[in-house]
């Protein structure tokens, strides 16, 4: 049999040892974070600094000229080809999002999810080169909006799909059940009872795609092209220009004009994908706290 006098100092022992690795978790979950979040403001800030002298407003009323001028081109460009692509794909990702949610254990479902993860591991360069065999070469299209917009949509495809599905999974069988009750169909239930309910979290999605959109380059160089000129309002055989473009060709000029100019571009594309995270965070927050799940 045990000694009693024993138990006492084995669990002042278990304390001792469950204390250091709470402390030592801690320790390393903050060090961690210290880590990330220095490594992202010191990107934040070399971008900031390096794009400072370029920080005028000549940078948004002038368009670009060769390897210089400013970015009022690029920035037009890039606004249409992300509301662009968002437009075509938020309609399409949030069909297949309901169909997900609503069939999803069918056979039909099963492929539709299947592909989807196929899409979303598929890299951008990838789907710009079939945009450019399909669109640009073979419909004839050559560099232009439209090519641009639906390969960008493709690409965004599965994300606005995944977050409908959870945002539609995550609202309670209880109101979907007191739906049937008052005597809805299933369609007036999904779209007038679970579709809005799970309405900002699929706008926390879209805000996430357009962020996604917006950081891309590989699929717009073979889609897009380039252009120094405002967009005239024509969607095939006319070539746009983006301010991704700026920051991966202007960086490689020999010019200091040049690298205001590309340093200029990341600072924007980054501010802007930073503001449209956090909209996203507030929008997702602000319906936790509705529901009593966030403090």
């Amino acid at each position: 049999m045990e000694n009693p006098s024993v138990l006492p100092v084995r669990r002042l022992r278990l304390s001792v040892r469950r204390r250091l690795f709470r402390v030592a978790g801690s320790v390393f979950v903050v060090a961690s974070f210290a880590v990330v979040a220095l490594a992202f403001l010191s990107i934040i800030g070399d971008v900031f600094y390096k794009a400072l002298p370029g920080l005028n407003v000549r940078l948004l009323t002038e368009t670009s000229t060769g390897i210089g001028g400013g970015l009022k081109n690029a920035i037009e460009g890039t606004l249409v080809l992300s509301l662009g692509s968002l437009l075509v794909s938020t309609p399409i990702g949030i069909a297949a999002g309901i169909y997900l949610n609503e069939f999803g254990s069918s056979a039909g479902g099963k492929v539709l999810r299947f592909l989807s993860d196929i899409l979303v591991g598929v890299p951008s360069i990838v789907l710009g080169y079939v945009g450019y065999i399909t669109m640009v070469v073979y419909l004839g299209w050559q560099f232009s909006v439209a090519a641009g917009i639906i390969t960008l949509g493709i690409m965004l495809l599965p994300y606005i799909a995944r977050t409908t599905e959870l945002a539609l999974n995550n609202i309670p069988q209880a109101v979907r059940e007191a739906g049937f009750g008052i005597g809805a169909g299933e369609g007036t239930v999904i779209l007038r009872i679970l579709l809005p309910g799970a309405l900002p979290a699929v706008m926390t999605g879209m805000s996430y795609a357009l962020a996604l959109s917006m950081g891309e380059t590989a699929p717009l160089i073979y889609t897009a092209g380039w252009s120094d000129y405002m967009w005239n309002g024509q969607f095939t055989k006319e070539p746009i220009g983006y301010l991704t473009y700026v920051i991966w060709t202007f960086i490689n000029e020999p010019f200091r004009e040049a690298h205001i100019l590309a340093f200029s571009a990341a600072f924007l594309i980054t501010l802007v994908i930073l503001l449209l995270i956090l909209g996203g965070r507030w929008i997702m927050v602000r319906r936790l706290r509705r529901m009593g799940a966030y403090r």
